[in-house]
């Protein structure tokens, strides 16, 4: 049982790993002892995020534009010069648009899309030979894609892009768990609830008391929440879960689930 939890020695890739959400699951896998792979638009910032981890395990940075097929090709093409396989995909990049009903613009659409569902979609399947070169029946290879409790409850902002491409995240996810079961690849989601994000920052400096008044647990989630859940369905203590959407949210979405 000292390994349950273990990510040690294998090999991850965390896009949208520079910041935010993605760079405490990034913090969480390095510190683990799992080489990890980063991914962002900005180079500059992944190579400082990677440079500071890399005091306390590997983090390689690698520039790619997940909101086109080609950049999803180009990160798997980088990856696969550098790796045989690939243990643990988090798809994690993101983006958000919030304006009033009557004035969402239908590009705000086309955008998060791109990224938020498609981007998961093509990342994937280019990363899918990676993937089933470490997959076996004891060991699954592990996909975790990072959604939204706006994704499971009506959000409290006018987010109507964001909300609705992390609801098709969610079952997105249960397709692949499907498709994937048999290649010995488990498939599963993170729901997140407030966390101080860049995507956040501004939600909760305007709003912060209101949302933590929603939240039963009564505060705003902490880096080792995300980093713990996703070690937890990267570890052996998760190899029989997919298909699951697992909120990680104080308890937020107890009315809705």
């Amino acid at each position: 049982m000292q390994d349950l939890f273990s990510v040690k020695g294998k090999v991850a890739v965390v896009t949208g790993g520079g910041q935010g959400i993605g760079r405490m699951i990034t913090q969480g896998l390095v510190e683990a002892g799992a080489k990890t792979y980063i991914s962002s638009r900005k180079l500059d910032v992944i190579e400082g995020v990677a440079a500071e981890l890399s005091k306390s395990g590997e983090c390689i940075p690698i520039a790619a534009d997940l909101s086109t097929e080609d950049g999803c090709k180009r990160l798997a093409a980088e990856i696969s010069k550098r790796e045989q396989k690939l243990d643990i995909l988090v798809n994690n990049a993101g983006n958000n648009w919030g304006a009033p009903f009557e004035q969402f613009p239908d590009n705000a659409f086309d955008r998060v899309f791109a990224l938020n569902v498609k981007g998961v979609f093509h990342t994937t399947r280019n990363l899918l030979p990676l993937l089933e070169a470490a997959a076996t029946a004891d060991d699954p290879a592990r996909i975790v894609n990072i959604g939204s409790v706006d994704g499971i409850k009506a959000p409290f902002l006018e987010t109507y892009s964001y909300s609705t491409s992390k609801a098709a995240v969610h079952h997105l996810t249960r397709v692949l768990s499907r498709k994937f079961a048999p290649k010995h690849i488990t498939v599963n989601a993170i729901a997140p609830g407030p966390f101080e994000s860049k995507m956040m920052h501004e939600t909760l400096q305007r709003f912060g008391d209101a949302i933590k008044g929603q939240v039963p647990l009564g505060r705003i989630g902490r880096p080792e929440d995300m980093a713990g859940a996703v070690i937890f369905l990267a570890s052996r203590a998760g190899s029989y879960l997919t298909g699951a959407v697992i909120p990680v949210d104080g308890g937020s979405t107890t009315d809705h689930v």
